[in-house]
């Protein structure tokens, strides 16, 4: 799994008539890659829960979604795994078929809202996604063959 996780005021994504929207907290672009499984799903919602990211009152990264009591817009993106070391065109080969990985997305985002409020994205489709950065904080998570 590879996220890019931007710290948001407020976040919205839509897909024709539908939307959902958060206010302070994570936007989360998520790709699955091949061979992920709950294993590596459970590692990415511990951490989106606990990365203490967020100003404490003396303008500290210090902490984290659930002590500012955030919300999560979970995005599913095949992109972040391009691999675009070669040519001009990346290549997508290790992201997970669609099937698996919309299984996986859908367990990855019931476990995060167990902890914390979190809506999604729609998978497979041409979303518009707006957003307020803060900060700005970006990171990119990876979790790693061990």
């Amino acid at each position: 799994m590879k996220a890019v996780i931007q710290v948001v005021n407020y976040a919205k994504v839509s897909y024709e008539n539908q939307f959902f929207d958060i206010k302070k907290g994570l936007l989360v672009f998520l790709g699955i890659k091949k061979g992920d499984g709950q294993k590596e799903a459970d590692f990415f919602v511990k951490k989106l829960c606990e990365l203490r990211i967020f100003e404490d009152n003396d303008k500290k990264l210090n902490l984290s979604l659930e002590d500012i009591k955030g919300e999560i817009l979970l995005i599913p993106n095949f992109t972040v795994n391009a691999n675009a070391k070669k040519g001009r065109r990346p290549d997508y080969f290790e992201a997970e078929i669609p099937q698996k990985a919309e299984k996986l997305f859908n367990y990855s985002a019931e476990q995060l809202n167990k902890r914390i409020v979190t809506k999604k994205g729609f998978f497979g489709c041409d979303m518009r996604i707006e957003n307020e950065m803060a900060g700005p904080v970006t990171i990119i998570l990876e979790k790693l063959p061990e």
